[in-house]
């Protein structure tokens, strides 16, 4: 018993390696360590891709913007977009442009409400893309706000732990403390480690979203505009 208490309490030969400090560590923090570093690798993969996502959606839209206003016709455009998997400016522009074509087909054009189906058109192709770029960020806030206390738990677990190894081992040195406190507050550390770039890329992100979002609907609100009086004009 006093060997296994000896154990709990030091490293051998006073090794306080992050390994080490694992490897000593009661078993119930050694699980939240393990929950704790898969969160943050977990984390770290969303993060590059988001940011690979989100600066592909940028050069599109762009692009997208270039060649719109280069004052080519909107039906050559349409006819090059139509059949590709689009996406931001892209996709408001191919669904409304489809619900255009499909207004005016038949001997009976429905253009009566016209302006309002375009509109409804592109308000829903635009929450399906803020859903696509807002995906998986709620993984960035929930790490981002339960981890440091996740850590604390550990912490708090590992503490309570070395405390009963110490009332049992009659022994208050330093050197027989120390390693056991540094096991349970790396828990903490961890939860940290995980917590601090989630919630940072967490409100990145949200910037970004929100900024993709605004420039959809501001090209949204043009291109309606221009619809709009396409079909006045045809009336």
């Amino acid at each position: 018993m006093e060997q296994l208490v000896q154990s709990t309490l030091a490293a051998p030969e006073g090794d306080l390696s992050f390994f080490a400090l694992f490897w000593q560590a009661h078993l119930v923090v050694q699980l939240v360590m393990v929950g704790l570093m898969f969160a943050s690798v977990w984390c770290w993969a969303i993060i590059v891709d988001k940011m690979l996502l989100y600066a592909r959606i940028r050069r599109q839209m762009n692009r997208f913007e270039t060649v719109f206003w280069s004052g080519q016709s909107l039906e050559d455009l349409y006819g090059t977009l139509q059949n590709r998997k689009n996406s931001s400016m892209a996709a408001l522009f191919v669904a409304a442009m489809r619900e255009w074509k499909r207004s005016h087909e038949g001997a009976r054009p429905a253009v009566a409400s016209l302006q309002q189906r375009i509109d409804r058109v592109m308000d829903v192709t635009i929450q399906r893309e803020a859903e696509r770029l807002e995906s998986r960020l709620l993984v960035l806030a929930s790490v981002g706000s339960a981890a440091p206390f996740i850590g604390l738990f550990g912490t708090v677990w590992g503490i309570m732990t070395a405390f009963q190894a110490i009332a049992n081992a009659e022994s208050t040195n330093l050197a027989v403390v120390a390693p056991g406190i540094a096991e349970a507050l790396f828990a903490t550390a961890l939860g940290l480690l995980a917590a601090i770039p989630a919630v940072i890329a967490y409100n990145k992100f949200a910037g970004d979203v929100g900024k993709a979002v605004a420039r959809m609907e501001g090209f949204a609100d043009e291109f309606s505009a221009i619809l709009s009086r396409q079909i006045d004009q045809g009336l």
